[in-house]
């Protein structure tokens, strides 16, 4: 196998089905599946071990005691059968070639670094009960850039580029020098190198991307763009956006120690 895709999620199995079905759309099929649930939901369970899978698979669990997302990122990583770690979301679907392209700009001082367009709760819907496929997304974004968008958010990021075709200098000009979560890969190698996810944040966003991104810089690794290259569309739903500056504290006295191998990731170390 070429690739592990880790995909972080939390109880909602309606998205998670409409991601897994967008696997089997890959151009690439050689990689397997880690679902990495943080938490151990029993309908889950149901569902995954019945669900139709096209490549190897595992499904991880931990006990649900509050966001324990870089834990779970952690057991992904430690149980991953392959050398490169490809990261996404349960709310978000790839485009057919993400993992061709996740593999394409591999390297083992490359950090790769993808964004994500926010679909519309029509959009969303369609997809969901599939009167909308994946490989008709993009004209369907095409038509709201020009007839309005709408609630759709960054829908600059929803156009792939093939790196081959003539519009392939735009993708080159477009960069993008920060880890967004759902979409990022590198090698274990890498993680390592850094220790992992650091499980001292017990919020979301900052620990598990804009911490990762200084850290790896400080640790020497290149930033690559993905951007138009590595799309992912992301579902709609509700967020609970959650203050961060608890989350920037931490970033900050870490970033002022320069501790970018963090102590308490995939390896315990001296947490005193």
């Amino acid at each position: 196998m070429k690739a592990s895709l880790i995909i972080a999620i939390y109880n909602n199995i309606l998205f998670l089905k409409a991601v897994l079905d967008s696997l089997q759309l890959q151009t690439e099929k050689d990689f397997e599946i880690i679902i990495a649930e943080d938490g151990e939901n029993h309908a889950v369970k149901e569902f995954v071990e019945t669900y139709n899978f096209v490549q190897p698979w595992q499904h991880l669990t931990q006990k649900d005691e509050g966001w324990r997302k870089n834990q779970a990122m952690n057991m992904a990583i430690r149980a991953a059968k392959t050398d490169w770690l490809i990261f996404i979301d349960g709310d978000c679907i790839p485009h057919p070639r993400f993992i061709e392209m996740h593999l394409r700009y591999s390297g083992e001082k490359n950090i790769l670094a993808g964004k994500r367009v926010k679909l519309d709760k029509s959009i969303t819907t369609k997809l969901l009960n599939e009167s909308l496929q994946i490989n008709d997304l993009q004209q369907k974004l095409f038509q709201k850039l020009f007839f309005g968008k709408g609630n759709i958010k960054f829908i600059e990021e929803g156009f792939y580029i093939s790196p081959d075709g003539l519009l392939a200098f735009i993708t080159k000009l477009r960069k993008n020098n920060k880890l967004v979560g759902s979409n990022m890969s590198f090698s274990k190698k890498a993680i390592y190198a850094i220790n992992g996810f650091d499980e001292d944040y017990q919020l979301p966003a900052v620990g598990e991307d804009f911490d990762l991104t200084w850290r790896f810089n400080a640790a020497g690794y290149n930033h690559v763009s993905l951007r138009n290259l590595a799309v992912q569309y992301h579902l709609q739903h509700h967020e609970n956006w959650i203050e961060q500056e608890g989350n920037m504290e931490i970033c900050r006295m870490k970033q002022k120690e320069n501790k970018f191998v963090c102590k308490n990731g995939l390896i315990k170390t001296d947490l005193k």
